[in-house]
């Protein structure tokens, strides 16, 4: 039997050793916590925080293990199922095909999504594989100013030559199943001309290499399906962001070598970065539509994990190449822009709580729908963990003790108390959550890499400043997902908006107050109230009240550049894509900072449906996407002279915004506005920019 036959059989009796390490310390943990709680206690109460606690322990015991069998798999050298061996031993790129490289957008900067297609075109033409690959940005976009951008942008771009790496654009009219129903879309149209097609998101950035040994993989091991590259955080400027991408670069390979270690062919997808393999794709991963009219049901949101789930079902592999370099993406700049992304995914995830028994998923799927569930039930239950333990130790304040309970007895029940069992059980938990940290620091060094993070001392502070950050935050964030998921259960849908991906904005302290006020009092309420009533837990529970009740002062500050800057200069935060950058990454940092050419109108590039009526070159990009003329009805004619009326009279601001993409998508009304529009003088041709 092969090694590559093998893997399913080690990938069960690793997972069997993984369970048995998280529930044997999980119940010793819960027989030690149940027998810390006061013995005259309620019942009810000390069972409920035991749940919580075993629970809550055992999943935090994933992540520590995960890092465990990463490091083991680092230091020794790999491991012998990984997957980018099989690239090693491949050959030359075959030449009777092309692979689809897709930009799916939503409302996206176009300047930095075509900046990174050209970073992406201009790795591939250096590399000599360009003609192996197709680039797709496919767009969603509703906003007639994104739209019309994203045409110029195109138009711009197409006119560059990167050694036969062809450029698509297609713009849906219908956003119909959101990012996966535009890949779909994909499929249905030119799936059938490529055997494998590669996902990114706006903001990633991949290097020919990688792309190319993700190809290799695919055609060295036809029973895999998908493979998820690990892509690396760039380009972050806030202080949160630098925390989180440190976090990430020094962190990140360690948890990513672990996930390979425990899931090996049955690994999950994440949406992006990640190479498919089509034919089973089209076949096998149609995503279904709940039923029901439950706020769980549907059209599924976090459609990766249940494509991951059902190309495994399938008969192909899902594989995590943990050791890809050249993989890269951008994270949210502000805690807020976080927690706006994660409201969107928690729905998504929570959705998976239907499909956790469908009929012919592996259970190791089944195990990673649980897993994305708790990414964000776990906050709740930390939340009712701690409403509890606040409830218990009011009782052992606020009850009177019972010395002498009924029945027989000689001697008084005295209230016992165990705190070297107790600082155990707290050390242990700690050792959960802080060890990995510690972990990937000496992995780092001992792979002679800490000068990539500024040095051995300059890493160890920056470990500080990350944890310091993400302690003060993570009360924050469990009171927000907490919100979430009982809002998702209450039936509030969330919208499908754009990402903020401005690494220069701020928070205002108008908005952090008006987003964090309800934490912030919580906090301070919670904190204060324990502190008269119960001095020696507020001890306990300080660092939650703290971080809730600085929440607004925590958002702001971190969302500050000028604070991320300064971490910079000291040396701390640093990352190897910043030591030594990458010239993808190099390039694709001097595109979007580059200026935009200077043109006869100053007509600002956001004012993108201006620019379709007024310019002639933006108009003719436009006309080249239309659709052919259709006859007009009558009501619809003296609609359209009515909505160009009011344009000449009072401006572009006048239209709504549905106005403006009807307006787009008739040919003829648009050509006629934009004769209409260069008759114009005085203060009606100043709305349109054509005088100062």
């Amino acid at each position: 039997m092969t090694r590559v036959a093998k893997w399913p059989r080690a990938g069960r009796l690793r997972r069997a050793a993984l369970l048995f390490l998280i529930l044997a310390p999980t119940l010793f943990a819960a027989w030690v916590m149940n027998s810390l709680l006061p013995a005259q206690g309620l019942g009810w109460l000390d069972s409920i925080m035991t749940g919580l606690f075993a629970i809550l322990f055992g999943w935090i015991s994933v992540g520590f293990w995960s890092s465990l069998a990463g490091v083991w798999v680092l230091l020794k050298g790999g491991d012998a199922y990984a997957v980018l061996r099989s690239a090693a031993q491949a050959g030359d790129l075959p030449t009777d095909f092309r692979t689809a490289i897709l930009f799916p957008v939503y409302n996206e900067d176009p300047k930095m999504v075509f900046e990174g297609v050209k970073a992406v075109r201009s790795s591939l033409s250096r590399s000599g594989q360009a003609s192996h690959f197709d680039v797709f940005v496919l767009s969603d976009s509703t906003d007639p100013d994104y739209w019309v951008r994203e045409e110029e942008a195109f138009a711009q771009a197409a006119r560059e030559e990167y050694g036969g790496c062809r450029l698509f654009y297609r713009r849906r009219q219908s956003n119909l199943k959101r990012k996966s129903g535009n890949i779909a879309d994909f499929c249905r149209r030119w799936g059938a001309d490529y055997r494998y097609m590669i996902i990114f998101d706006a903001d990633s950035l991949m290097s020919a290499e990688a792309l190319t040994r993700l190809v290799k993989i695919m055609e060295a091991r036809p029973d895999i399906g998908i493979v998820q590259s690990p892509p690396k955080a760039i380009f972050s400027e806030t202080l949160l962001a630098r925390t989180q991408q440190f976090a990430g670069h020094l962190y990140g390979p360690i948890f990513a070598a672990g996930l390979h270690y425990w899931q090996l062919g049955e690994a999950q997808y994440w949406g992006h970065n990640a190479i498919i393999r089509l034919e089973p794709f089209v076949k096998s991963c149609q995503l279904p539509r709940i039923p029901g009219r439950s706020p769980l049901s549907g059209d599924i949101l976090s459609h990766d994990f249940v494509e991951s789930a059902l190309m495994r079902r399938a008969g192909y592999g899902v594989w995590l190449a943990y050791d890809l370099e050249g993989s890269w993406e951008q994270s949210p700049p502000t805690l807020v822009d976080e927690l706006i992304r994660d409201k969107r995914w928690c729905q998504g995830n929570l959705q998976h709580s239907r499909l956790v028994f469908a009929r012919g998923f592996f259970p190791t799927h089944r195990a990673l729908f649980i897993n994305g569930i708790m990414s964000y039930g776990s906050a709740l239950l930390w939340f009712f963990f701690l409403l509890a333990s606040s409830a218990e130790a009011l009782m052992a304040i606020l009850a009177t003790p019972i010395y002498f309970p009924e029945g027989p007895s000689l001697f008084p029940d005295w209230p016992k108390y165990f705190p070297a069992w107790a600082l155990t059980l707290l050390s242990s938990t700690a050792l959960l959550l802080f060890f990995p940290k510690f972990l990937s620091a000496l992995t780092v060094i001992a792979q002679g890499r800490a000068r990539a993070f500024g040095g051995i001392v300059r890493m160890t502070l920056s470990i500080f400043l990350e944890v310091m950050v993400s302690t003060f935050l993570a009360p924050v964030r469990m009171l927000f997902h907490s919100l979430f998921v009982v809002t998702t259960f209450l039936g509030f849908r969330v919208s499908w908006s754009s990402q903020n991906r401005d690494r220069a904005g701020g928070l205002s302290w108008s908005a952090a107050s008006r987003f964090h006020w309800f934490g912030s009092l919580l906090g301070v309420v919670w904190g204060l109230s324990m502190y008269l009533i119960s001095p020696g837990f507020f001890l306990w529970l300080s660092p939650v009240a703290a971080g809730l009740a600085l929440s607004i002062p925590l958002s702001v500050l971190t969302s500050r550049v000028s604070l991320g800057a300064w971490a910079a200069r000291l040396g701390l935060l640093k990352t190897p894509t910043e030591t030594q950058t990458p010239q993808e990454v190099q390039e694709l940092a001097a595109g979007l900072s580059s200026p935009d050419p200077v043109e006869p109108l100053a007509l600002p590039r956001e004012r993108g449906f201006v620019r379709a009526v007024v310019r002639p070159e933006t108009l003719g990009a436009h006309l080249a996407f239309s659709a052919r003329r259709r006859r007009v009805s009558p009501p619809r004619r003296a609609w359209f002279a009515g909505l160009r009326e009011k344009a000449l009279a009072e401006g572009p601001g006048a239209l709504t915004s549905l106005e403006k993409k009807a307006i787009l998508n008739d040919p003829g009304e648009l050509t006629t506005l934009h004769w209409a529009v260069w008759r114009l003088e005085g203060e009606r041709a100043r709305r349109w920019g054509l005088v100062d």
